[in-house]
């Protein structure tokens, strides 16, 4: 499969060179071809996040994840320890757990698992304890060859991530410099406020790419202009890439995601998009710092600058949840510009971090249908030390009122993207240098791993 943009002139390999204009072509995106590929190349060499710590508390805890033919285990074997297997018995081949129709995974707890077809037991080590009449197999069935494969399985940040690779580097390794960047805003501390999913009409990287980038807000949500000019950056790290907001000299905590209003009066303005953001997107604030943001208008006098408003507004929003348990990380404010507005972290799951709260997007494939994706949205909080709400995996039709108005509207442009991307009239991608340069970071090394098919060209 050929475009245009295969075409065109000499290929990118690095990161400086996506300051420049680029494209693309779409096989990335449409071809069932690359999609297949995809499992080999990809998929069984990266890092992939796959839970929270928090959701595997105690010992025998466990939690599964699939990517396309694979589903993997992960289990708390010790109160310090994880490991993750493959989830086939070594037996026939049948998946160990199950996924309950409907959910997106299966998780609970177990002191062991048992195949469902021939009782074959392991325990929370891998290792096979029982074979019924193993004796049959005069003595052949040796410890190795019937213990459960093993994963590469790590933390960071609070989250659990597993490499299919067994010769992978480590995580830590392959996580910079957005692990070290990011440390400083704790994130482990953080818990869910809500978590949706979805089967969704689009491709997986069309899926991230519409969370990877600020260019869009004027077109998609025109409702936010009057709160402020949201142009913003991009830069590729390595692997990885973050965004943020350009911000005025000297308010650097402005290019993050808390965001300060803009306009004739910033105390009103903060408030008022503080409040649109709580109703209509119920992400990136949170109750204290838009109660802290109402307040403005009476604990500032008019005319305050806005360098001033937003050292108000987060100092009383930190007093506020600081009365309450909940403790904010201290971020210096050029770390803070530092590190942006968000994180891609190859290939597909997103980290939208602050001080207090967190929103991330993940994506992955649906089976070898180009055309669909898993697509998973979640909102992280600090919460009082036992406060914290429960909260299950939702699965949400893109027309379900929990996504609010906000969510929707990228919705809308994921599934038509997807259909223009098939047009024989597209002639490849045109992203933004400055602003879209994340997105052609990620077909960079994309390119990479699938061996130099869509690398960009210069355009």
């Amino acid at each position: 499969m050929s475009t245009a943009a295969d075409t065109m002139g000499q290929t990118v390999t690095t990161a400086d060179d996506l300051s420049n204009a680029v494209t693309y072509g779409v096989e990335a995106y449409t071809s069932e071809e690359y999609a297949r590929a995809e499992r080999d190349k990809l998929w069984r060499k990266v890092w992939q996040q796959v839970g929270r710590v928090e959701e595997v508390p105690e010992v025998g805890s466990f939690l599964t994840y699939d990517i396309l033919d694979e589903s993997i285990l992960i289990v708390r074997s010790a109160p310090d320890k994880f490991r993750a297997f493959y989830n086939v018995c070594s037996h026939r081949g049948r998946r160990l757990v199950d996924t309950p129709a409907g959910e997106k995974r299966a998780c609970g707890k177990r002191d062991n698992f048992v195949c469902g077809f021939h009782a074959w037991r392991y325990n929370l080590e891998g290792k096979c304890t029982h074979v019924m009449n193993q004796e049959d197999w005069k003595g052949a069935l040796s410890d190795e060859r019937t213990r459960l494969g093993e994963v590469k399985v790590d933390t960071w940040g609070g989250w659990l991530w597993i490499n299919l690779d067994p010769n992978a580097g480590s995580l830590r390794e392959y996580l910079e410099p957005a692990a070290s960047l990011l440390d400083p805003f704790q994130l482990q501390n953080m818990r869910y406020r809500w978590r949706r999913w979805i089967v969704f009409d689009c491709n997986w990287k069309v899926a991230m790419e519409a969370f990877s980038e600020t260019y869009h807000v004027p077109g998609t949500h025109p409702e936010f202009m009057p709160y402020g000019d949201f142009r913003g950056w991009a830069r590729a790290q390595g692997l990885h890439s973050n965004i943020g907001y350009d911000a005025p000299k000297g308010m650097d905590e402005n290019q993050a995601k808390l965001r300060l209003g803009s306009g004739g009066d910033p105390r009103v303005s903060t408030a008022q998009l503080q409040l649109y953001t709580w109703e209509h997107a119920n992400t990136n604030t949170t109750q204290t710092l838009v109660k802290a943001a109402q307040r403005l208008v009476d604990e500032l006098p008019e005319g305050t600058p806005a360098d001033k408003v937003l050292k108000h507004w987060l100092d009383s929003a930190r007093r506020d949840d600081a009365a309450r348990g909940v403790v904010w990380p201290t971020v210096d404010p050029t770390h803070v510009g530092k590190s942006g507005t968000a994180w891609q972290i190859f290939p597909n799951f997103q980290i939208g971090h602050a001080l207090n709260n967190a929103l991330c997007y993940s994506a992955r494939p649906y089976g070898y249908n180009p055309d669909k994706c898993i697509f998973e949205a979640a909102v992280y909080e600090l919460f009082p030390k036992g406060e914290e709400p429960k909260t299950e995996w939702q699965y949400t039709p893109a027309d379900d009122a929990g996504w609010r108005t906000v969510l929707p509207q990228d919705f809308s442009n994921m599934a038509a993207v997807q259909q223009g991307l098939k047009n024989g009239g597209f002639r490849g991608t045109l992203t933004n240098p400055y602003r879209e340069q994340s997105i052609s970071n990620l077909h960079r090394n994309l390119a990479r791993y699938m061996g130099g098919t869509g690398a960009p060209r210069k355009l």
